[in-house]
């Protein structure tokens, strides 16, 4: 599926959220995606994976949230440093903040897919880009930035990821119904349609016919995911504040 298939996802959502409210569904699979913004695995993942539960009605059983969080630590004055530097607690602040701001999953996955996909063609610095591309207003993110509320967000994800049991070992860590997939995360459509106990089963749930196993802790093959505690290279060498500022200078002439 190449890039401007994916990036009409926000018109395809609006489309597909009208029909599906029609009649509600309480058997619906809650699917979270424990991540960063500069994890490569994480970006390949939501670009080439995530997109799907959009895909032949999956996500009319699917409850969707994001937590862009990830490996990060709190230092002792309240500070959060990220595993890849500084332009990663600014793209998972701005990530938040379009959460926040665009609660739907309609409203903020397009613009979290747009970004991601930016940090997967290492072009992160571009990011704000995707204003332009998805006909997004930027004032709710800049809002929700300089406020100071993108980081208390951020903070709220912290708790969140600290208090997962088990514990995450590495992003992406994908849950299905309060349960980790493991190494087995690029399967979660499987594991969706297993968890479903609703009668309004998607097209996407009837062509699944491998026998289903239950997820386990495996992580000795992956390599390729961000584990926790691993320090990694910084993306960039400018400050937080630098890393945003030339951003939010650009959102003010859009």
């Amino acid at each position: 599926m190449d890039y401007h298939r994916r990036s009409s996802i926000a018109i395809f959502l609006l489309i597909v959220s009208s029909l599906v409210v029609v009649e509600a569904d309480d058997h619906k699979v809650k699917l979270t995606l424990y991540y960063e913004a500069l994890c490569p695995s994480c970006a390949d993942f939501i670009v080439n994976d995530l997109y799907k539960i959009f895909d032949d009605g999956l996500i009319s059983i699917v409850d969707l949230k994001l937590s862009p969080y990830g490996n990060a630590k709190i230092s002792s004055n309240g500070t959060i440093v990220c595993q890849h530097g500084e332009w990663e607690c600014a793209l998972n602040t701005v990530e938040a903040c379009a959460i926040h701001a665009w609660p739907a999953v309609s409203g903020h996955f397009p613009f979290v897919s747009c970004v991601e996909k930016l940090n997967l063609e290492e072009r992160y610095t571009k990011w704000n880009t995707c204003f332009k591309k998805l006909d997004l207003d930027p004032k709710p993110i800049v809002d929700c930035y300089k406020s100071g509320i993108g980081h208390k967000l951020e903070l709220q994800y912290a708790d969140e990821t600290a208090a997962l049991k088990p514990p995450h070992k590495y992003v992406p860590w994908v849950v299905v119904d309060g349960k980790p997939l493991y190494d087995d995360y690029t399967d979660f459509i499987s594991f969706i349609c297993k968890a479903y106990k609703g009668s309004k089963v998607p097209r996407a749930c009837l062509g699944i016919s491998r026998p289903f196993t239950a997820p386990t802790d495996n992580t000795r093959s992956l390599n390729h995911v961000c584990y926790k505690g691993k320090d990694v290279k910084s993306k960039g060498k400018s400050t937080l504040l630098e890393a945003i500022s030339s951003t939010v200078a650009s959102w003010m002439i859009m």
